[in-house]
């Protein structure tokens, strides 16, 4: 099969085992569930944070350079708050979680692929795409939105330090301000572009494990072809749910 007939089929899979019934659940699939979730979520919170952490400093400091020409520096909590919330933080989140998850998932099923391991899952009557891919897709769908979360609080919040420390303005003040000026609705829309980053992130990295074939040298080419196309359609996503957003403002 080419490409996007292994695409094809592991989508129709993928949908095929999100209509079995919880009945038909084994324990060993929630074990991976478990085992995705941490790796996915737990595993990546000390990077998430960092790379929020200065991303925060990083506009507050180049916003504030820019509002103190036009007298407006109280006006930092507001770019700050709205640029994390909207853009920044799920797109950050998502680039991260691509880099480690997406390329593990890659990883782990090229060799799989390689070592014939999905065939001996097949014979055993282990459905490969609901052992394989469905615990991932869960655990993406669970954590990216919750790092992403943590990533805009963490941005915002060293953000307010910084302004506090080094630009004078008092820390109460500024998030009063974050809080007045951010709406429900640009969380929603911060939280809805989680879950379609998520989604494709798992997408693509589980079709590129799929498709090696040529030994452990195709084990790389897959897993650098996974996180290229991950962020590539990370952006189209980004793009396509701003555009969406501006128009149904």
């Amino acid at each position: 099969m080419n490409g996007l007939q292994v695409l094809a089929w592991m989508v129709s899979r993928l949908l095929g085992c999100l209509r079995l019934k919880p009945g038909n659940k084994k324990s060993f699939y929630r074990k991976r569930l478990l085992r995705d979730l941490a790796s996915v979520g737990a595993d990546s919170i000390p990077i998430v944070s960092v790379i929020s952490a200065c991303t925060g400093i990083i506009l507050a400091l180049q916003s504030a350079q820019q509002l103190e020409k036009v007298g407006a520096i109280s006006y930092v909590a507001n770019l700050v708050g709205v640029t994390i919330i909207r853009e920044l933080g799920p797109l950050l989140t998502a680039i991260i979680v691509t880099g480690r998850s997406g390329a593990a998932f890659t990883a782990e099923i090229a060799t799989m692929q390689i070592s014939e391991e999905i065939d001996a899952l097949e014979v055993m009557g282990i459905e490969p795409v609901r052992f394989l891919v469905l615990p991932k897709l869960i655990a993406m769908l669970i954590m990216v939105p919750c790092l992403t979360v943590w990533a805009d609080f963490v941005g915002i919040f060293s953000g307010g330090a910084f302004s506090a420390i080094a630009l004078g303005i008092n820390e109460v003040t500024y998030f009063n301000n974050t809080v007045e000026f951010l709406k429900l609705h640009d969380v929603l829309a911060g939280l809805v572009k989680a879950g379609g980053f998520a989604v494709a992130i798992t997408i693509i990295g589980c079709w590129q494990g799929f498709l090696a074939r040529e030994g452990a040298a195709d084990v790389g080419r897959k897993t650098t072809n996974s996180v290229v196309i991950s962020i590539f359609m990370i952006i189209l996503l980004d793009l396509f749910f701003t555009a969406l957003n501006f128009l149904f403002r």
